[in-house]
C-alpha cells in the first residue's frame, strides 16, 4: 500500500482557477516567457487559448513543442524559466505557467480530448535506448514524423529517472505511465527489462534492422567523495535509495528493503535537488533527522529555491560552510560523521549518510559498441551535422549522456534537436540508396 506521507504536495487548479489564471497574462508584444523557456514553447499561445476556455485548442499548441507537458508542468524549474521571465514576475506574482500547463494536459487526458492524426510508419526505423526525458521525447517526436520508433529501457517499465529517481510526492508515478501510454499511442513501442549492452549491443541493432540509434540512456554512476569511512555499511547513494523507495511505494518491494529505518538520524552530503528530494524522502519514510552539510552558504545552493524552502518547513536541518572529512565506524558499520565547521571540528552521531553530490555515465552501451568517443568524463562526444550524431556512423545521443546533468526540459530542448538530426540522417542515407 502506497505511503499516504507521499501524495502529491502541489494539487492543481480547478477549471475555474485555471482559466482565472491565463486571463492574467498581458500578451506582451515581446513574451520573455517564451525567451525563458528552453524549447520555447509558445507559451502566450496556450494560455490565451485556456483564458477563453479552449482547452483543446491549447492543448494541440503545447503538443508542438513538448510529448511530456503533464510531467513539465510538475518538475520544470519554472521560477528561473518561464515564470521567472515574466513581465509580471518584478511584482513576484508570475503568471503560473507551470501550474496551466499542468491543468491543460490533465484536463486533455482525464477527457481525452485530442487524438493526433497518425503518419504511416514508413519513414524509417530507429532504436532508442533509455526512457527518460531525453529517450521518450526523440521517441514522440520522430513517431509524429512517420518513422517506425522502438524504445529499449533496462528497467522494468519505461520513465527512467522519472520513474526511479523524481519522488512520489514530487511527480506521481501514474502521471509518468499516462505520458508514456500517450506516446505509445503515437506508434512507439516499447521493450523493457532489456539492458542494451547485456543482452545486446548497439552494433546488433544496425546491423539487424534499423536505419539508426539514439543513446539517451543518462547519467546512472552516481559520484562519491574520497573521504575515510566512506565505504562502511549504511553509507549510500542518495539516488539508490530514491530508486528504494519509488519501488516500495510502486510495491515491488517490501518496507524491509528500503535502506533506511524509522527514528534514523540522517546527514545528507550536497545541497542540489536530488539532496533535496532525498532529504524530503527520509523523513516521510520516518527518519527522526535529517540534516544536509553543505560547503557552500545559504545563497550559494544548486537547488531550486522552492525546493530548499520546502525542506525547510518539512523539517530538514542544515549546516552551512561545512565539510564531512571523515564518516567514522564501528565494526563496519557507520555510527558519526567528522565535519568541519566555521566554529571547529566536530563528532556527529548518525545512523546513515546519504551522498548527492551528483553523477556521471556508465559505459556498458559504449564499451560494447565499435566507435563511440567518450571524452576525460566518460560523456559521448556528438557532432553538431547532423545535430547529435557521435562518432559512430548512424548512432546519436542526448541529454544527460552528452552533458552533466541537468533538468528534463534540458534534456528535452537537446533530444528536440538530435530528432530532427536523426530524420536528416536516415532521409539522406534513403536517398543515396536509391
Amino acid at each position: 500500500m502506497k505511503n499516504k506521507k507521499f501524495a502529491e504536495i502541489n494539487t492543481g487548479y480547478t477549471t475555474q482557477e485555471a482559466i482565472d489564471e491565463a486571463k492574467r497574462c498581458l500578451n506582451c508584444k515581446n513574451p520573455l516567457c517564451i525567451q525563458g523557456c528552453p524549447i520555447e514553447h509558445n507559451i502566450p499561445g496556450f494560455v490565451n487559448q485556456l483564458s477563453m476556455g479552449n482547452i483543446g485548442a491549447a492543448m494541440q499548441i503545447i503538443n508542438e513543442k513538448s510529448n511530456l507537458p503533464a510531467i513539465c508542468g510538475r518538475v520544470c524549474p519554472h521560477e528561473k524559466q518561464c515564470e521567472g521571465h515574466c513581465i509580471l514576475n518584478k511584482k513576484n506574482n508570475p503568471v503560473k505557467v507551470g501550474r496551466l500547463e499542468r491543468f491543460i494536459a490533465d484536463f486533455d487526458s482525464d477527457m481525452n480530448l485530442i487524438k493526433d492524426r497518425l503518419k504511416p510508419k514508413t519513414r524509417g526505423k530507429v532504436a532508442i535506448v533509455g526512457s527518460g526525458p531525453a529517450g521518450l521525447t526523440v521517441a514522440g517526436d520522430l513517431a509524429r514524423e512517420g518513422f517506425n520508433v522502438v524504445v529499449f529501457e533496462g528497467q522494468k517499465e519505461p520513465g527512467g529517472v522519472l520513474m526511479y529517481g523524481i519522488p512520489e510526492y514530487r511527480l506521481p508515478k501514474d502521471i509518468v505511465r499516462r505520458e508514456i501510454k500517450k506516446i505509445e499511442a503515437l506508434g512507439v513501442t516499447f521493450i523493457s527489462d532489456y539492458l542494451v549492452g547485456e543482452k545486446g549491443t548497439v552494433d546488433d541493432m544496425l546491423d539487424r534492422e534499423f536505419d539508426a540509434v539514439f543513446i539517451g540512456s543518462g547519467t546512472s554512476v552516481p559520484k562519491t567523495v574520497d573521504i575515510p569511512g566512506i565505504n562502511l555499511f549504511r553509507v549510500l547513494q542518495s539516488s539508490y535509495f530514491l530508486r528504494m523507495v519509488n519501488l516500495y511505494n510502486n510495491g515491488d518491494i517490501s518496507r524491509e528493503a528500503v535502506p533506511l529505518a524509522e527514528n534514523e538520524d540522517i546527514v545528507v552530503i550536497g545541497a542540489g535537488n536530488v539532496a533535496m528530494d532525498a532529504s524530503r524522502t527520509a523523513l516521510r519514510m520516518g527518519a527522526k533527522t535529517v540534516t544536509i552539510i553543505y560547503r557552500g552558504t545559504e545563497e550559494q545552493i544548486p537547488a531550486l529555491r522552492t525546493e530548499y524552502t520546502e525542506a525547510v518547513e518539512e523539517g530538514v536541518q542544515f549546516m552551512w560552510q561545512s565539510r564531512t572529512v571523515e564518516c567514522i565506524g564501528e565494526k563496519n558499520v557507520l555510527r558519526a560523521v567528522r565535519i568541519e565547521t566555521p566554529d571547529g571540528e566536530i563528532v556527529k552521531p548518525v545512523n546513515r549518510v546519504l551522498i548527492a553530490i551528483g553523477s556521471k555515465p556508465a559505459n556498458r552501451i559504449v564499451s560494447t559498441s565499435l566507435g563511440i568517443e567518450v571524452n576525460e568524463n566518460g560523456y559521448v562526444i556528438t557532432k553538431q551535422h547532423p545535430y547529435g550524431m557521435t562518432t559512430r556512423k548512424g548512432v546519436f545521443a542526448g541529454g544527460d549522456v552528452v552533458h552533466t546533468p541537468q533538468t528534463v526540459v534540458l534534456a528535452m530542448r537537446e533530444a528536440k534537436q538530435v530528432a530532427k538530426g536523426i530524420a536528416q540522417y536516415v532521409d539522406a542515407v534513403k536517398l543515396l540508396s536509391q
